[in-house]
């Protein structure tokens, strides 16, 4: 049995902390310590404790009483986190989905001697697995992700809800999109390529661009054609471009009636009821990944992998923390089990390259009622 420290007891944190605690040793943190008493009521295993991670010196004092971080602050927070543990000599698993690169960090991790798994979520998380796996496997040509959280029932006008804040998901629907065309990065605009698709057991969703490759622009330069996109339900992408070529989404103040106030902040505030998923409410995560290239039988491969998964009323858990955090416990656990401990910062294609890392995921998602559905298409072989 190992000791870890989950920093942040949101919806994610609190879920891998649960997880974690059915074999381990598990202090939870966070700075409020009215979250933490909810989860301490939820779950009667985990030790808890305040701590407020932008404290330095208590946060090393901490950390280092454990033999593993595993780190779920808000990405504002993430990076500079990330960089602590790392100076503290700490091996560390991380979800917190900055907006800085994380391997930046890889040579101060070598130095430090530790093993820092980042980025590990669903998406970026699990369709950085897959595409790692097969990379090793066959000759790559393209890689696509299709992803989105959405709740069950749609309420108008958005269709949505968000399992996190209002801020966090406006930064995506602003954020420039970047994809690989051609061997070549392009910038397009989100929410821009919109394209209808089916799903099983959904129906129709709205695809749009958004920023989601990250460390695969960087891992993976040698596949010519790369793209994530978001999944919403028809109409919303619609109604939320309104809002942002209105100037809804401005971080630029103004003043009302002697007030200094940015549209974003007050936009947010208005968004944080209207998109605020309920604790117990449904949604499900949909994913599809797609990887095209050629196997070693010089014939061309098409393999897609489906999730399709939906809110546990069994544990009271959101589909998102179960997809989202138990792909971070899996990586904490084959640490801790020694099946993976190269030095430096990992993303998960990294990670996923190993085969007994692959299905050491998949089978701890399926033990989780989490399932990657395999479909695959072989082509003609190449001609000479």
């Amino acid at each position: 049995m190992s000791k870890i420290i989950v920093l942040g007891a949101g919806m994610v944190g609190s879920a891998m902390a649960i997880d974690l605690a059915k074999n381990h040793e598990v202090t939870l943190t966070d700075l409020s310590q009215t979250v933490l008493d909810k989860v301490s009521e939820k779950c009667t295993d985990l030790n808890i404790q305040q701590l407020d991670v932008c404290n330095k010196e208590a946060l090393r004092t901490n950390i280092t009483k454990h033999d593993l971080v595993v780190c779920a602050v808000p990405g504002f927070l993430g990076f500079d986190t990330l960089k602590s543990i790392i100076e503290a000599g700490m091996n560390v698993v991380d979800i917190s989905f900055f907006p800085e690169n994380s391997l930046d960090l890889d040579k101060l991790a070598k130095e430090n001697n530790v093993t820092a798994i980042v980025d590990c979520g669903v998406a970026p998380g699990m369709d950085n697995v897959i595409l790692g796996y097969y990379n090793e496997k066959m000759k790559l040509t393209d890689f696509e992700c299709l992803v989105g959280g959405l709740p069950k029932v749609k309420k108008w006008p958005f269709c949505y809800k968000a399992p996190f804040s209002p801020v966090d998901v406006i930064e995506e629907y602003t954020r420039p999109a970047r994809y690989v065309e051609a061997g070549n990065v392009v910038v397009r605009e989100p929410l821009t390529d919109c394209e209808y698709i089916e799903f099983d057991k959904v129906g129709t969703l709205e695809s749009f661009n958004s920023d989601g490759l990250r460390s695969i622009i960087f891992t993976m330069p040698h596949i010519p054609n790369m793209k994530e996109k978001t999944l919403r339900y028809p109409g919303h992408v619609e109604y939320v471009r309104v809002l942002k070529e209105s100037g809804f989404f401005s971080e630029e103040k103004i003043n009302i009636k002697g007030a200094e106030v940015s549209p974003l902040d007050f936009t947010s505030k208005i968004l944080f009821n209207e998109w605020k998923l309920g604790e117990t409410e449904e949604e499900i995560t949909v994913m599809r990944v797609t990887v095209k290239g050629t196997n070693k039988n010089g014939e061309t491969e098409e393999i897609i992998y489906d999730l399709h998964d939906e809110y546990c009323k069994d544990t009271n858990t959101s589909s998102m923390a179960r997809t989202t955090g138990y792909t971070a416990t899996a990586a904490a656990n084959l640490f801790l089990e020694g099946i993976f401990t190269e030095k430096g910062v990992f993303p998960p294609e990294l990670v996923g390259k190993h085969e007994a890392c692959f299905h050491y995921f998949m089978e701890y998602l399926e033990a989780r009622n989490i399932h990657y559905v395999k479909r695959r298409d072989v082509g003609e072989k190449e001609m000479a």
